[in-house]
């Protein structure tokens, strides 16, 4: 049999997948060549905003396929030019290739107009386009002695990574978009302000209906100023351009192969182009005429091609253009007809314009079929939706909007055709069939479907498949805590406490595999803090937390903290409420008291949090812990200290229960409540752990809490004194530290634990478990160990240098961070009152560290 050879130009993700569909095909007597211009093993677009929020993020695809024998992977060589009579390709490194089958894979470049200065500009593309991104924000942040500002051209899904990444990286971002609203191309005009609120609250001003016209530049060829079409001038010391694709189509143009007026290859419903030896798949290749800049179908036409190839009959039908995008803190997503183009479609919406959120669904005139959907601030249903598209609802389409109160519908009530992953084409029936087969955990359904291997949004669905599925089966439902760890979190507390682990690389080593992830590893954070209770950053476990845990404060939507010092039991003298309110009038900040009896002080930057908290620090304060999974506060009404109807002093006890267990690390936040009677004014029956006065002593709540279920807690125990109350309360919590499941609370554990509260009380109360003393031991080494956070922190140079934005930092405020009035006080502007022109104030001066950091 004659060997065939089948030459892929371009290695992108389109190039990966095809070879893969051959390998994992039976390629036979084929020797397949790929040229790989950039100098990467083929890697992940999906996820290039990753690359921004970290430098060392790896997104090269599995690279499996690269072992076979038959396949040789040429990185750092492109090809430029065809000889088609002769059926060979030379190369940037002056080879010349033969083929059997050419296919085209060269993807698409990202345009720049051909407007004055746009040689002075970035784009947003590739891994060396982000790279050379973070690059240019360091060096001009350094040269500048400020944030740089970076204009960044384009308002659809590239733009605003784009612009979300620069932000990340310490730059002041502004989008300029040619359309009226963000993200045009896929979302309504309702669904696009919404993003806008939600963007400008970022910090990130946007200039919309407008589009650059000229860049102007300084006598060193640095851009200043953006000029738009509309005659606005916008400051810009970067300019990076992320306005769409231009398929790469120059190689076939010029070897005379048919090519779309604008731009790609012309194929067929095969992929193969007007030469019957030529295919093109991915961003190149033009369908009906026009290219599309979209994982999904760029893998739906390598699986067409492989097939082809092989000798099947397969064609490319569909294109799913469903987008999601992944910009940290935005949910935004769309799919099917958004824009409601199909007659008669009908659109039921629920907006929140003050939230910034918006939800749509399209369905047909007699409100019975899915035909898209958008979503913006809240995407929860989006997972559970889009595999429905084109199919009749359940019921009536508004009870699917998450705002409505419903949740996306259960893996189980999918059908067996439904699309489960889109990127990869992945039905439910097949992920069932994977589990029929024995896949019965998460990571390996993932490696024998491909199903939430690419952009990862179809995961929480797979795994509702998984464990419906193996419900029906009679089998274990594996609780891996992720595709790293193959215990719950509970079997992980335990496996870390008796092995004595007191690292993440230890941890993963012994017990799990490979990297980690943004499920894992704040459990492992959390898990060693609440056991070893050593400071929350050190020896490697900073990158372990979460955004707030690693700045020891709660950053808000504009990007900047909150500071919410403690004051145990909402007791506090006037000494110390006047350093509070010296240090919210020294640093500009917003003040607002809290339901849970604390101040709160909006609008401070990373780096001026030390200076703020030197000042609270030595007046006595203390972190709240307001940005952790741990004890937030203890409410408490005044008590038999003052009030005439109180039994008992609920301001003691509660200030005791703060004191006590402040900084706990648990698998999510607690907070606890103390009433000095059974009028109840502490609302201790709305907290994880209430306590009510008697005349004989204290009634213990548990399980109780707001948010999105709230739930009353029940009585645990009656008539307690105050050793008694403790002892509890020490058994209670510790229990649930080490049993409950990942970001659950505790209303939920008592509902799911298997005997429910009486289990709980069996344990707490009459320790059937002989936990008992243990439980209690735990809390005390806790107690003993405990140190404030933030005073740690002022201590040490080296914990100070992650609080510094940049090396050499400004010790004043950025003067282009506008306030406004607001009820007395002063707050950040946004970017739409300040484009409407706001009366603005200046800021005040503030006072920040000045010494140089090692």
């Amino acid at each position: 049999m004659t060997t065939r050879r089948t030459l892929i130009a371009g290695g992108g993700p389109a190039a990966h997948r095809l070879v893969e569909a051959l390998v994992s095909r039976g390629a036979g007597d084929r020797l397949i060549t790929v040229l790989a211009e950039e100098p990467h093993q083929p890697y992940d677009r999906v996820q290039l905003s990753t690359r921004l929020a970290d430098r060392d993020a790896d997104l090269t695809l599995d690279p499996g396929c690269w072992d076979d024998p038959a396949v040789s992977l040429r990185i750092g060589e492109r090809a430029v030019s065809i000889d088609r009579d002769a059926r060979t390709v030379t190369t940037s490194n002056g080879a010349v290739l033969g083929y059997d089958d050419l296919v085209l894979a060269t993807g698409s470049a990202a345009p720049v107009p051909d407007i004055p200065g746009s040689d002075a500009a970035l784009v947003y593309r590739t891994l060396a386009d982000v790279d050379a991104l973070i690059a240019e924000v360091a060096a001009r942040r350094d040269e500048l002695g400020r944030p740089p500002r970076v204009a960044v051209a384009g308002g659809g899904l590239l733009g605003l990574e784009a612009a979300g990444g620069v932000a990340a990286l310490g730059g002041e971002a502004v989008i300029i978009h040619s359309g009226g609203w963000l993200m045009s191309a896929q979302l309504d005009e309702g669904a696009g302000q919404a993003l806008g609120r939600l963007i400008a609250a970022r910090g990130i001003d946007l200039h919309l209906g407008t589009r650059p016209q000229r860049i102007l530049c300084d006598d060193d060829g640095r851009p200043t100023t953006v000029r738009c079409t509309d005659g606005r001038s916008v400051p810009a010391d970067i300019v990076v351009f992320a306005i769409g694709i231009r398929a790469r189509d120059e190689l076939a143009r010029s070897a005379g192969i048919d090519t779309a007026e604008r731009g790609g290859v012309i194929v067929d419903d095969a992929c193969r182009s007007s030469d019957p030896s030529v295919w093109a798949i991915g961003e190149v290749a033009a369908i009906d005429g026009r290219t599309i800049g979209l994982v999904a179908p760029a893998n739906a036409m390598a699986e067409t091609v492989a097939d082809r190839l092989l000798g099947g009959d397969a064609t490319f039908t569909t294109v799913d253009d469903a987008t999601k995008l992944k910009l940290s803190g935005v949910d935004v997503a769309s799919f099917g007809d958004a824009l409601a183009r199909e007659p008669g479609a009908l659109e039921i919406v629920y907006a929140d314009p003050a939230r910034g959120l918006y939800q749509k669904l399209v369905v047909s005139d007699d409100a019975k079929t899915l035909l898209g959907g958008v979503f913006v601030g809240d995407a929860a249903p989006y997972a559970g939706l889009r595999p429905l598209l084109g199919r009749t609802l359940d019921a009536e389409p508004a009870a699917y909007l998450s705002a409505a109160g419903a949740e996306p519908p259960s893996g189980g009530a999918l059908p067996d055709d439904a699309f489960v992953c889109s990127c990869n084409n992945i039905t439910a029936g097949s992920v069932r069939g994977a589990i029929a087969d024995g896949c019965h955990e998460l990571g390996a359904l993932k490696a024998c479907t491909r199903a939430g291997t690419q952009c990862g949004s179809c995961v929480p669905l797979v795994k509702k498949l998984l464990e419906a599925e193996l419900t029906a089966l009679g089998a274990t439902v594996s609780h891996a805590l992720c595709e790293h760890f193959d215990q719950s979190r509970q079997e992980l507390f335990e496996s870390v406490r008796v092995l004595g682990l007191t690292s993440w690389e230890d941890t993963i080593a012994r017990l799990g595999r490979g990297r980690g992830c943004d499920i894992c590893k704040p459990v492992v954070g959390s898990i060693l803090a609440s056991q070893h209770g050593q400071y929350l950053l050190d020896a490697g476990r900073g990158p372990l937390q979460d955004t707030n845990d690693r700045a020891l404060a709660n950053m808000q939507k504009d990007g900047t903290y909150s500071v919410v010092p403690r004051i145990p039991g909402g007791e506090i003298t006037p000494e110390k409420l006047a350093v509070i309110a010296r240090v919210a009038q020294d640093f500009g900040l917003y003040t607002k008291i809290t339901g849970g009896q604390r101040i709160d002080l909006f609008g401070a930057r990373l780096d001026q949090l030390p200076a703020i908290w030197e000042q609270l620090v030595e007046a006595g304060f203390e972190s709240g812990q307001a940005y952790g999974k741990a004890l937030r506060n203890v409410k408490s009404c005044v008590g038999s200290t003052w009030c005439r109807y109180g039994v008992q002093d609920s301001v003691g006890m509660a200030i005791a229960l703060e004191l006590r267990y402040r900084g706990l690390r648990s698998p999510h936040k607690l907070k606890f409540g103390v009433s000095g009677c059974a009028r109840e004014c502490a609302e201790a029956r709305g907290k994880d752990v209430g306590v009510i006065a008697t005349d004989k002593g204290w009634n213990l709540y548990v399980g109780g809490n707001g948010g999105f279920q709230p739930a009353h807690a029940q009585l645990l125990a009656s008539d307690l004194d105050d050793d008694t109350l403790v002892r509890y309360i020490d058994r209670y919590l510790m229990y649930y530290i080490r049993t409950a499941d990942r970001l659950q609370r505790t209303a939920r554990w008592i509902e799911e634990v298997d005997g429910g509260l009486d289990h709980v009380r069996d344990v707490v109360v009459h320790d059937v478990l002989g936990l008992a003393e243990e439980l209690e031991s735990a809390v005390a080494a806790h107690v003993d160990a405990y140190e404030d956070e933030w005073a740690a922190t002022l201590r040490d140079p080296e914990r100070l240098r992650r609080f510094r934005s940049f090396v050499n930092a400004p010790t004043q405020p950025d003067p282009s961070i506008a306030r406004v009035a607001e009820r007395g006080q002063l707050r950040p502007a946004t970017a739409q009152e300040r484009a409407a022109g706001a009366v603005l104030v200046a800021g005040p001066t503030i006072p920040v560290r000045t010494e140089e950091l090692p």
